[in-house]
């Protein structure tokens, strides 16, 4: 009888064991750092100068893409979160750029705007944003779907698109700095917009001290081997500044100066993981039995690109600045969440091209499209047609007809732009012009030609797409600093 009891104990023990519920194991958290304008080869341009628990870290102890490629043209920060985040191309999410043509409202658009919202704590209820123009969900979207909206998404940057894609449509919330008073904002889409913990924040008023540090080089001058000489005609000064020289004094402007120039300086990255330890602690992330997604975008590194550069000293101790501040984070995210307990991942949204006019200053070919290009067009298209401004905007290095006028004046449409890629493939500087609507018309070499139809979403731009030379740029390019946006790496 003892036997008997012993051997059905024996099975139930052995068949509660099969029939108990193991949980998936996931993240805790997952934390996505996108770094707005860092090129890849920054990993290794400042190497030695990286200490070891910042991106060396990530690079030592992660999974290292080292073979990825911007598939898309064109490579900015709208498109470039997007497609970080909906894992799909703008031809399928829609966000074409970080402002379109929209085909069907005849005018340019931004990409995050929205009509029906508006911004936190604006009395006047002026329109704001949302990710409404996004035609498709994000991993973010996916997760909260994944989990029955148990997991919780929140995303930040000092711009509003790096916070807003990233996080999705289903976000809890989304964050962005409001450089007319330094504080961060969010905006009625949402369902709890301005929390607690956010109100405590604004009331520190972190900017304002960050502001008051001015910026200066965090080693001597000398050890910036990496960069072009301080002084240099290819970059630009803060506002009230004689040449743009280190040091970098915000504090003795006015509020709204110092807001501003904020988001170009190393204080901007600080203030950007400030608010996501802020929103970790305040929404408890890591903490709930379901996988929380946190999306972190820093904007400063792009704003300081533009108006300086990559060969610039800003570039420089911008990165080793942003490589301690990583390291401080990665140990924050240690203690707070716990090793092995959360997922952590790096990108960036586009690159950077070395400034054009130091690349021709250096024998390099490089230039810029003619800041008459589009007048001229007209001037010429009117010659042809008899009708004055049948062109109304080039972006994205897309040409947008005057549809209107050619549907009123009964105009041959289709001869208009066959004239108009002849005479862009007159100029030297042009590489390719392409009629996206119909791209047989014209040869194109791999890999523009799917970059091309990558970046293509048919109600949202022009209608034919010029290339320009590797190395030139369109007329509305600064000459000072950098950018990006076309095809060439």
């Amino acid at each position: 009888m003892k036997r008997i009891t012993l051997l059905l104990l024996i099975i139930l023990i052995l068949f509660a064991a099969c029939t108990k519920k193991e949980k998936v194991q996931r993240p805790k958290l997952v934390v996505g750092l996108v770094i707005d304008q860092m090129r890849w080869d920054y990993l290794y341009r400042y190497y030695e100068r990286y200490g070891d628990n910042g991106f060396k870290r990530l690079m030592r102890k992660g999974y290292n893409c080292q073979q990825a490629m911007i598939n898309y043209i064109p490579s900015n920060t709208g498109p470039g979160h997007a497609c970080i985040y909906t894992g799909t191309v703008p031809s399928v999410h829609g966000i074409s750029g970080n402002d379109y043509w929209d085909v069907l409202a005849n005018k340019s658009v931004y990409c995050a705007s929205d009509p029906l919202v508006y911004q936190t704590g604006d009395d006047l209820k002026t329109p704001s944003m949302s990710p409404r123009n996004m035609l498709t969900t994000t991993i973010t979207d996916e997760l909260r779907l994944a989990t029955n909206l148990r997991s919780r998404v929140y995303g930040i940057a000092i711009k509003d698109r790096g916070g807003i894609f990233p996080a999705g449509h289903l976000a809890n919330a989304a964050y962005w700095y409001n450089d007319r008073n330094g504080t961060f904002v969010s905006s009625t889409y949402y369902p709890n917009p301005n929390p607690e913990w956010l109100k405590a924040f604004n009331k520190r008023k972190v900017a304002d001290s960050l502001e008051k540090l001015n910026w200066n080089l965090l080693y001597p001058a000398n050890t910036y081997t990496q960069s072009t000489t301080d002084a240099n005609n290819y970059e630009k000064g803060f506002k009230g500044e004689k040449a743009p020289v280190f040091p970098h004094i915000t504090d003795s402007l006015a509020d709204s100066d110092r807001h501003s120039m904020l988001k170009t300086m190393p204080q901007g990255n600080t203030i950007s993981l400030m608010m996501a330890k802020a929103c970790i602690e305040g929404e408890h992330l890591g903490a709930g039995d379901d996988a929380d997604f946190l999306c972190v975008s820093l904007s400063s590194t792009d704003y300081m690109g533009h108006q300086f550069g990559p060969n610039s000293m800003e570039a420089e101790d911008m990165y080793l600045r942003l490589d301690k501040e990583i390291g401080e984070f990665l140990d924050y995210l240690d203690s707070k969440v716990g090793k092995g307990n959360y997922l952590f991942f790096l990108t960036a949204d586009h690159g950077a091209a070395h400034n054009a006019t130091f690349l021709a200053d250096n024998d390099v070919p490089a230039g810029f499209l003619n800041p008459n290009t589009l007048p001229d067009l007209n001037m010429y298209l009117k010659a042809q047609f008899g009708k004055d401004h049948l062109t109304d905007t080039i972006g994205n290095y897309q040409l947008v007809l005057n549809e209107s006028l050619i549907e009123k004046e009964k105009l041959d449409r289709n001869k208009i732009k066959d004239v108009t890629r002849q005479w862009f493939s007159k100029k030297p500087e042009v590489q390719y012009v392409v009629d996206i609507e119909d791209m047989s018309k014209t040869p194109v070499p791999e890999p523009i030609h799917t970059m091309i139809v990558n970046g293509y979403y048919r109600l949202r731009g022009g209608c034919l797409q010029f290339i320009l030379n590797p190395g030139w740029y369109d007329y509305g390019t600064k000459q000072t600093g950098t950018t990006h946006g076309t095809w060439n790496p």
